[in-house]
């Protein structure tokens, strides 16, 4: 069964989980040859290691996380900021850059190609 991605002027929405967090699973919302927007929910403590988008990605350019719900811990190239509710970062492409949720979060990202 192939997943359902939004077409151009469908509604996606995209508002915090509250008390269905924990059975909602991360899901691409848009995929398009130039860009992806997926939610990606993550439960207290999950953590995605260093990475960048590697070369042979097809999305590999810039890229945004807006956190919808909960806190995070981002680290890009090092340095770490705490995200929470409505905040949003920019990535440019090719950086390094981890994640942590610090409590239950949903985030927003999304990846576009060059």
């Amino acid at each position: 069964m192939a997943l359902h991605h939004a077409a151009s002027g469908e509604i996606i929405d995209v508002a915090p989980l509250g008390a269905s967090h924990r059975e909602t699973i991360s899901t691409t919302l848009i995929r398009v040859d130039n860009l992806e927007v997926f939610r990606l929910v993550l439960p207290a403590g999950a953590r995605i290691p260093d990475h960048k988008q590697p070369r042979t990605c097809q999305l590999r350019g810039e890229s945004t996380v807006h956190c919808l719900e909960g806190a995070l811990d981002i680290v890009v190239n090092g340095r770490q900021h705490r995200m929470q509710a409505g905040k949003l970062i920019y990535l440019a492409a090719g950086e390094t850059h981890a994640m942590m949720a610090v409590t239950d979060a949903t985030v927003l990202v999304t990846l576009l190609s060059p």
